[in-house]
């Protein structure tokens, strides 16, 4: 699992069809105490997620393993909006 604030949309007119009906957004991974990493994700949001959102986002075979996205080959999927992280009994500020 990965953490990382939504920094952008996709939008595109000619995509594959089996992509259809999903909003695709660019997430920037951060580490655990909010700094960003080098690495981008360009993830398919099941929950609603919005820009500037930080998400926790999954890859690989986790990414195909919900009904929705069984056999699309999606790379990434957001699952969750983060709220809070505590480390060692902090709360840290993203």
């Amino acid at each position: 699992m990965i953490i990382g604030r939504v920094i952008g949309t996709i939008v595109s007119n000619a995509k594959e069809p089996k992509y259809e009906g999903y909003k695709l957004l660019v997430v920037k991974e951060m580490n655990v105490y909010g700094e960003y990493e080098k690495n981008f994700y360009i993830a398919a949001d099941l929950i609603g997620s919005g820009i500037d959102e930080v998400v926790m986002l999954v890859t690989g075979a986790a990414a195909r393993g919900s009904v929705e996205t069984n056999e699309k080959g999606i790379d990434a999927v957001i699952t969750a909006k983060i709220e809070k992280v505590f480390i060692d009994g902090k709360e840290i500020i993203f």
